[in-house]
């Protein structure tokens, strides 16, 4: 038994979702796809697929061995390109997980100019605001917003990421305007509901104390774009990251409140698993992320300009 092929063979049909699309990647016939799969089974005596008539399906066990089939084969691949010199030229996949808002809004450019660099990449992208599982999922790195909690994976940071909690001017006009953060529990408030505590606003005042702020949410929602275009059309108070609303701000669309206290800060990590053989696409691409959001990010160079307007 060719164990190699066989498991080059498993993964195809993983990848193509059955057994005569593997076979049309490979070039051979659906009967040798058969056959090195019952093959590689019996060598490990398990079964990899639950086999209905119409598609097959990974078994627990198979899920896992595809993972790591696919790491040890992508770890040929990276010592076939090394060992003839094409590791300057960089080919192959890469399989990135991004939240909703911020991947569409401003990775969609960063990608853009990294294929235009690097051509040979295909990019697999899923955006999706949950907190994915890297190694189990088959995902090279994610970018993530948050603060981040003690893990085996390394975390690069990229921007920091400013909230500001705002209201549209035809809100304040109908509603008024909160003085004070506990006058907030009087308004409707839009709040974002993937986050824990969602119930509550924390702001810092000038001497270091913090206020913890209960909301009425008036409205729930997962997305922040929801969120901003809700308060625009005079929903209500939301709070929002700076990259969502920034446009909205600079055009006076949505007034910032409470501009004297300080909000939470986060930042945006580029994130990915602790391996001593990480992929040179990964290395790269991390590197090129890095280097192109260094500094102030261009969503927060207008902030205090519109802080100074509505002071």
């Amino acid at each position: 038994m060719n164990r190699f092929e066989n498991m080059d063979t498993f993964t195809r049909v993983v990848e193509t979702g059955s057994i005569s699309g593997a076979a049309d990647r490979l070039g051979i016939a659906k009967s040798a796809v058969s056959r090195r799969l019952k093959a590689l089974e019996a060598h490990l005596g398990v079964e990899l697929f639950h086999r209905t008539t119409r598609k097959m399906n990974l078994t627990d066990t198979g899920s896992v061995y595809y993972q790591q089939c696919a790491r040890i084969l992508e770890g040929v691949l990276e010592a076939e390109l090394a060992t003839s010199r094409a590791h300057d030229r960089l080919k192959g996949g890469l399989k990135v997980a991004l939240p909703s808002s911020f991947g569409r809004m401003h990775m969609g450019s960063a990608i853009n100019e990294f294929l235009l660099a690097h051509p040979q990449i295909e990019f697999d992208l899923d955006f999706n605001d949950r907190e994915v599982d890297l190694m189990q999922e088959g995902f090279d790195l994610a970018i993530r917003i948050a603060n981040l909690a003690d893990s085996s994976l390394i975390a690069r940071r990229l921007a920091p990421v400013q909230t500001i909690i705002c209201a549209s001017p035809k809100y304040l006009e109908r509603m008024g305007t909160p003085k004070t953060p506990h006058e907030l529990i009087q308004h409707q408030c839009l709040v974002y509901t993937l986050i824990r505590d969602f119930e509550y606003w924390h702001l810092w005042d000038s001497n270091g104390h913090v206020i913890k702020a209960k909301l009425h949410p008036y409205l729930k929602a997962s997305t922040g774009e929801f969120l901003r275009d809700a308060a625009v059309a005079g929903q209500g108070i939301t709070l929002l990251p700076s990259f969502i609303a920034y446009k909205e701000l600079e055009q006076d669309s949505l007034i910032p409140l409470f501009t004297d206290f300080k909000l939470p800060q986060i930042n945006a990590y580029a994130i990915y698993p602790q391996t001593r053989h990480l992929s040179q696409r990964v290395k790269t691409f991390v590197a090129f992320l890095v280097k192109r959001f260094e500094g102030i990010p261009y969503w927060d160079k207008c902030l205090s300009n519109v802080e100074i307007r509505h002071k």
